[in-house]
């Protein structure tokens, strides 16, 4: 069977949901048996995203093999059974660095190179060569309609059903459809614009996904066809919902998946969708209560800095029929306040990666808090080293402990590895991508896991000084993971602590809805315990004012008490 192609563009304005729609009817079509992948196409000349200030890009996501990636591979893997490599993630920067590298070398004999035909058929090849033994290849174009670095990838993508044939090719546009309360209408101008912005290149959409606050009607959906050219049954409506896990359910209620396999001559059945409907049903009504974590971060302002810590907390607390309530705290306002009046309350406390000094004495105070107030703390990354400086610093006796990003004097407990010191470059130089964990027995990551080898993501330059590992063992401290061929520390905790764990990997990267990340299953509870051990210590001390008041009235009312 040849492989089917999925094109998935977007218009009107940016962050409008085109990498969980696509991740959405992944998981549709991977239901119903089909051999499924998933590209992200980014338009910035960016090599990666790697460089990308996190405030302008949100999250960095890494794959097994070590590729610094768009977030939307992060949906792709949380939403189906795939794991996702280097080639899954292109840029325009990575498309023009190679066709310069091919003229530099004289592969063109000569000739003049230009966006057409070079630049397509580079993003072409790229495409073909991810969908190779695939039997559906679903491929997000970034960017929105009309910008003019996507004009390429939409050039190349127009080509690809004139190669392939219109049974192997359908175009998806997902659009806007916003209600305005003012009128009480629902306003199809912005894609009847959208799409005729996309018509103006050559390509006419098979299917519509709008996205709006409501079902569509019959006549808003029959009058987006006719202006756009498309049959009303495929206006699709891409409603918001209350957790992004609904999205499937949503799609196949109206039957997308059977329509895309009827577009594209795809014979097969679907399964249903229990899992998804289990997902949607556990996090609709938890069975034991709230949990509330704190994400000490200096991303807060753009909480998709955080969005696979985020959605691995939702998945843990799937596993344990709670909700999470996720509070995003300012490391850099923590440094100049009391950490009682942000802090004070909550359930656990997460440290997620990061790079840089900026806010890190807010996140170390955060640390200590956890520490001395015995609240459940997960360290990742980061999260792990500000651990050791803080333990070092108040435990160790080692005043000066710091990490050689930060400072260039004092106690260095966290260092560069010889061979980093080297490294000139800084894209795509760090310790990327899947490596080997040993944990010790009878530990909490042991306890977590369930094994005593594992294999986890890493995106990190700096490392556990090893010079300091006996000091701090000698005070309390565990090693509870270590990278046996670099001899590296992988995880720690901490001794006489209700739940403190910590890892240098980002185990979030590897966390699924229907298949929850063993570390947030085990932090999630540990917060549940705290919490339901916050509420009787406060059930103890109001039954003991509401004594000691009964016993002041009856002292005062009658005599023979006292």
């Amino acid at each position: 069977m040849k492989t089917k192609y999925i094109f998935v563009s977007g218009g009107v304005l940016s962050s409008i949901g085109k990498g969980l729609a696509s991740a959405a009817m992944g998981a549709l079509l991977e239901s119903r048996g089909l051999k499924i992948t998933l590209m992200k196409m980014d338009p910035y000349l960016n090599v990666d995203p790697g460089t990308m200030n996190p405030f302008q890009h949100g999250e960095v996501f890494v794959t097994e093999d070590g590729a610094e990636t768009d977030l939307d591979l992060g949906h792709y893997e949380r939403f189906t059974n795939i794991n996702l490599k280097r080639e899954n993630s292109v840029s325009a920067g990575q498309v023009y660095e190679t066709v310069i590298a091919k003229e530099r070398r004289g592969e063109y004999l000569g000739g003049t190179v230009q966006v057409i035909p070079h630049i397509t058929d580079e993003i072409k090849e790229r495409i073909k060569k991810v969908a190779k033994g695939k039997d559906v290849c679903i491929v997000e174009i970034g960017g929105t309609v009309g910008d003019i670095e996507s004009l390429p990838f939409l050039e190349a993508i127009r080509q690809f059903r004139f190669d392939l044939g219109e049974e192997n090719v359908i175009f998806i546009h997902l659009t806007l459809v916003p209600f305005l309360g003012a009128s009480g209408e629902l306003k199809t101008k912005p894609t009847q614009h959208s799409v005729q912005k996309l018509r103006e290149i050559g390509i006419q959409p098979d299917f519509l996904l709008c996205r709006t606050d409501r079902i569509l009607p019959p006549e808003i959906r029959a009058k987006i066809a006719l202006f756009c050219n498309i049959k009303a049954e495929n206006v699709i409506t891409a409603k918001d919902v209350s957790n992004i896990y609904e999205v499937p359910l949503v799609f196949y209620e109206q039957g997308l998946d059977e329509k895309i396999c009827n577009r594209l001559r795809l014979k097969t059945k679907s399964k249903g969708l229990d899992k998804w409907a289990k997902i949607s049903s556990a996090l609709a009504s938890p069975k034991n209560g709230v949990v509330e974590i704190g994400i000490v971060g200096k991303y807060v302002d753009l909480t998709e800095s955080y969005k696979s810590v985020s959605e691995a907390l939702v998945h843990g607390a799937i596993a344990n029929q709670v909700k999470v309530n996720l509070k995003y705290i300012d490391s850099e306002k923590l440094e100049s306040t009391n950490p009682d009046s942000e802090l004070a309350g909550l359930s656990g406390i997460l440290v997620p990666g990061g790079f840089g000094n900026r806010g890190v004495e807010g996140k170390i105070k955060a640390i200590e808090f956890a520490r001395t107030h015995k609240i459940p703390y997960f360290g990742i990354c980061i999260g792990l080293q500000l651990a050791i400086i803080e333990y070092s610093r108040h435990v160790c006796g080692l005043t000066k402990a710091t990490s050689r990003e930060f400072s260039n004097t004092g106690e260095f407990v966290i260092d560069l590895m010889e061979d980093q010191r080297r490294v000139e470059r800084i894209g795509g130089s760090m310790r990327l991508g899947s490596f080997q964990c040993k944990i010790s027995p009878k530990t909490l990551a042991a306890e977590s896991y369930g094994l005593n080898e594992i294999s986890e993501r890493h995106r990190h330059r700096y490392e556990v000084n090893n010079h300091y590992r006996k000091i701090l063992t000698e005070h309390g401290l565990v090693f509870s993971g270590i990278n046996p061929e670099m001899n590296l520390v992988e995880m720690l905790e901490i001794k006489d602590h209700p739940w403190f764990l910590t890892c240098q990997f980002h185990p979030e990267f590897k966390s699924k809805p229907f298949a929850p990340h063993p570390l947030f299953v085990a932090f999630v509870k540990a917060a549940l315990k705290n919490t339901l051990q916050l509420k009787k210590n406060i059930r103890k001390d109001i039954s003991k004012v509401v004594t000691v008041n009964q016993t002041k009235v009856m002292k005062k009312h009658r005599p023979e008490c006292n």
